[in-house]
């Protein structure tokens, strides 16, 4: 059986990447180093940051070409993240919205990945 614990995004920048990430999601960066930074996304799974020119195989996808998602407890949870993180200059990409699985809006990091935030509407 696999067991889900890692995700891993290729950047330009792996330090300053790392510092983005701790700072709007709160976490501390457990590794950091030029070529590469860690931090946990939660108890179980870690975000890996890789310098996108040391990555191999060499990954063919553009930026923003990934995303990933963070479930949050209630809309306003979401209005408050969304409104940290827009105070905080991050590029919005998708204003808060209700979509068929929940309240959600989409930030972008430096290397212009997706960063969704859903306020989920499964019961």
């Amino acid at each position: 059986m696999l067991n889900f614990d890692f995700v891993l995004l290729h950047v330009a920048d792996p330090v300053a990447s790392a510092g983005f990430y701790s700072d709007i999601l709160g976490k501390p960066v457990l590794q950091s180093r030029p070529g590469f930074a860690m931090l946990p996304l939660s108890d179980a799974v870690m975000l890996g940051l890789w310098l996108a020119s040391d990555a191999a195989p060499t990954g063919g996808g553009r930026p923003g070409a990934s995303e990933i998602s963070f479930d949050v407890a209630d809309v306003p949870a979401l209005e408050r993240i969304y409104d940290d993180w827009k105070g905080k200059g991050l590029p919005i990409l998708t204003e808060p919205v209700e979509m068929p699985f929940g309240h959600t809006f989409v930030a972008a990091d430096p290397d212009g990945h997706r960063i969704r935030v859903v306020a989920s509407t499964r019961s």
